[in-house]
């Protein structure tokens, strides 16, 4: 099983910025689709951006466009969520996942990804 390990996550304040990362274990990454997904206290997982296989589409939730950017060097295996403007609703635990269809867009569903990450704490405060 291939591992995701997320980093860079950590306490800001609003109006901040964070860059997280998402490593894979192995370079079939470069294969699929991936996505980051943020889960609040108390509340349901929810998408928040995706990227298909080569880094040419990207996918965003609406409450993110224009201050979040996925992007993705696939020479690393490695996938960036860059977030500007942060918020304090935002605060949450934020999740890499892995599309295991080959070749394929990228998905704004969760249970179109088959493998995650175990989360990297994001805090904003007010």
């Amino acid at each position: 099983q291939v591992q995701l390990v997320e980093s860079g996550g950590g306490s800001v304040q609003a109006g901040g910025s964070l860059r997280l990362s998402c490593a894979a274990s192995e370079r079939t990454f470069r294969n699929y689709a991936m996505g980051w997904f943020r889960q609040a206290p108390g509340k349901e997982r929810e998408f928040v951006a995706a990227i298909n296989w080569s880094g040419g589409s990207t996918s965003y939730e609406h409450f993110v466009k224009g201050r979040f950017t996925i992007s993705r060097e696939n020479a690393k295996n490695t996938v960036y969520l860059q977030m500007n403007s942060l918020k304090p609703e935002e605060t949450g635990v934020y999740y890499c996942a892995e599309d295991r269809q080959t070749y394929t867009y990228e998905k704004t569903w969760e249970k179109e990804y088959d493998n995650w990450g175990r989360g990297t704490q994001v805090t904003v405060s007010s």
